[in-house]
């Protein structure tokens, strides 16, 4: 049992402070319904909020479970010793100014420091945060209002925005939300200890996150490998970017793979859902508390209206997200034309057109039919009328179809309204109860149902920490591909040469390559030259160029394509490799993919697949397939060598890595190290 189920499931809690705050703590657990015995603790008020006061947590009868500190920062690490010394559950620090600020009174972080060692074994949640609402136990630690409602089972969601959860908790799109709790600044208690501490309870069915900063990447792979274990899903919100995206300077691949897409790639490789938007997040929600995890992205769409079905496809292929709508097979349409006859044209999205519009039997038996294929996802779209001006008695069929048809289908089903505020509150909670899913506006629900379909077990490999450097430098090209050569990756022939130093033979034919050393992005400043033919034409490349040193190699002939291959460490999110189209199409293309280490082949393969560049990879109007083999070796070659170096090596990147049918060519390459700031 995780040690903050006392302080978040107690059976009687003491709120220290008065003023609105402390007040509203009171107001809001009574409110809710808690039937433990509430506390007060106040230096000179008779009552608070109606409660009775003692003068200090030592005059408490006996050690609360949980405790609400709402008094000022230094008072609250004294309060915070008091009640670990006296056998308290936990603690919410609701004050601020500590790790979040620093001023002229007092060093925050030295604050922060203070309030950790007075908490002892004693677990704390904050400091600067609103703190949690149980709708399970009817039980909250918050001094505002909130959204929410007493629930028998739900989904719980952690963030590091007090704000940001007050309003998720306002959301009327009928999600059941069992825990709703606050970070705040981590101190003692981290976001992922929250959610694993929560999804021990079997009430809870999935967790959301939303997230500011990972903090410690071990702890959050844990919590993620938690959740897997359960055979629940996490849904995050990953918002900010990083420096490192908006100052590198020194690679495409550390500007590809800033901290939005590093973090991307770690949530992907550790199977969460990842959404844009805080209505992505609830909808995303909503499935996996009624369903769970999609298998897939096959749908299927049926609504009384051809601009629906329009709508539905033509949003499916703009997010360009994988959601697919198979075309109907024999015993889809087999069962549609029985029940719609011949005039009606069949299709996915189906527009079943409005004759039988009321018919319950008839709107049954079609969303049945079009149920029963090899399919992840039903959707029916309906949009509701307005309660307060219209008679909305006949929608009362759709959902009661859609019920019969999950019943005899046994397939996941939602209802989803066109425009979010067409499902009011109280039609997605009767759709939820009859055991469908309300999704609330067709961009946000497809785009919900595609993250969910992302869910999948943590990988057994655990993710490959990076280390923090400082005095970081670049090594030059030679020297970059002298340590790459040692991993097994393939260089073009060449020679390094010092001005008036050309000798009189080459060891490779003509034409060849002529580039200077030592600087980056050679082709912006003049400092390469492609397909000399002859000596002559060499001797005179050198002198224009007028370098100190010279590298001389061959000229890789028959490309097919060139990549990106590029390997950045992040201090937060470990190492990550970045795919993309190479050359000068990096920044004129963005084509990239970027994937959390380690990885193998399967993986590799998987991500060239969704490459803008992919069809040209496979042989594309008639040329020949690239070596993906060669491509895969390549690739894990430059793994290897980060995890024979990470204690010193910032970056690795090949740019471009020619292609050909029988071969995979570094004919760029740079490496940053430097030293290990931790050691």
């Amino acid at each position: 049992m995780s040690v903050l189920r006392r302080l978040l499931s107690p059976q009687n809690v003491v709120v220290i402070g008065g003023g609105v705050w402390g007040r509203s703590v009171i107001e809001q657990c009574q409110k809710l319904g808690f039937e433990g015995k509430i506390f007060a603790v106040h230096p000179t008020a008779e009552t608070l909020a109606g409660v009775p006061t003692y003068r200090s947590v030592s005059d408490l009868p006996n050690a609360p479970d949980a405790a609400f500190i709402g008094v000022n920062r230094i008072a609250t690490i004294e309060q915070v010793r008091t009640l670990s010394a006296k056998g308290a559950g936990g603690a919410v620090c609701f004050a601020s100014g500590f790790l979040e600020t620093k001023d002229e009174d007092a060093d925050g972080a030295a604050l922060q420091s203070a309030l950790i060692e007075a908490a002892g074994v004693m677990p704390i949640i904050g400091p600067n945060c609103y703190g949690f609402v149980n709708y399970l136990d009817r039980f909250c630690l918050w001094p505002d209002q909130h959204g929410g409602r007493a629930v028998d089972t739900g989904v719980a969601i952690v963030t590091q925005s007090s704000n940001i959860m007050i309003n998720l908790s306002m959301q009327q799109r009928g999600l059941p939300i069992a825990y709703a709790l606050t970070a705040g600044n981590q101190a003692q208690t981290s976001l992922a200890a929250l959610g694993r501490a929560v999804l021990d309870d079997p009430r809870v069915t999935a967790l959301g996150l939303y997230i500011e900063g990972i903090g410690d990447l071990k702890d959050f792979e844990n919590l993620a490998r938690h959740a897997s274990t359960l055979n629940k899903s996490i849904v995050a919100l990953k918002v900010g970017w990083s420096e490192q995206a908006q100052q590198a300077t020194i690679s495409h691949t550390a500007s590809l793979a800033g901290s939005a897409t590093s973090a991307d790639a770690l949530l992907a490789r550790l199977g969460v859902a990842r959404v844009n938007s805080l209505a992505e997040m609830v909808e995303a929600l909503k499935i996996l508390h009624q369903v769970g995890p999609l298998a897939g992205k096959r749908l299927v769409s049926a609504s009384c209206s051809g601009g629906e079905a329009s709508l539905m496809a033509d949003t499916a292929h703009r997010q360009q997200n994988g959601i697919v709508f198979p075309a109907l097979n024999q015993t889809q349409r087999d069962g549609l034309r029985s029940v719609l006859g011949e005039k009606v044209a069949l299709a996915n999205p189906l527009d079943y057109h409005t004759y039988i519009w009321g018919n319950l039997p008839a709107m049954a038996d079609v969303y049945s039919a079009i149920l029963d294929a090899p399919i992840d996802f039903g959707i029916i779209v309906v949009d509701f009328p307005r309660a307060d001006r219209c008679d909305g008695a006949a929608w009362d069929y759709v959902i009661e179809a859609a019920q019969i048809a999950q019943k005899r289908t046994s397939k996941a089903v939602a209802l989803l309204a066109s425009l979010p505020e067409n499902m009011p509150e109280d039609r997605a909670l009767q759709i939820a109860k009859a055991g469908l899913v309300p999704l609330c506006g067709l961009e946000v629900g497809l785009a919900a149902i595609a993250s969910v379909a992302s869910v999948h077990p943590v990988p057994e490999a655990s993710v490959i920490a990076a280390p923090r450097l400082c005095q970081t430098h670049i090594l030059d090209e030679v020297e970059s591909k002298a340590i790459l050569a040692e991993y097994g990756v393939d260089l073009p022939h060449s020679i390094v040469v010092a001005q008036g130093s050309l000798p009189e033979t080459l060891p490779f034919s003509y034409p060849v390559v002529l580039k200077a050393i030592g600087e980056n992005h050679k082709s912006e400043m003049g400092g390469v030259i492609i397909g000399l033919s002859n000596r002559a034409k060499l001797e005179i490349a050198m002198l224009e160029m007028d370098q100190p040193r010279y590298i001389i190699e061959e000229l890789i002939t028959d490309p097919i394509a060139e990549l990106l291959v590029g390997i950045v460490g992040d201090q937060v999110h470990g190492y990550v490799l970045t795919l993309a189209a190479g050359g000068v199409l990096t920044e004129l293309l963005r084509d990239s993919v970027s994937l959390s280490l380690p990885v193998n082949q399967i993986d590799i393969l998987a991500a060239l697949q969704r490459l803008k560049l992919a069809p040209m990879l496979a042989g594309y109007r008639g040329k020949p397939a690239v070596d993906k083999a060669a491509l895969v070796r390549a690739v894990l070659a430059m793994q290897a060598c980060v995890l024979d170096r990470r204690t010193s090596l910032a970056e690795i990147e090949i740019n471009p890595l020619i292609l050909t049918s029988k071969s995979a060519v570094a004919v760029d390459a740079l490496i940053r190290i430097g030293e290990n700031a931790d050691a």
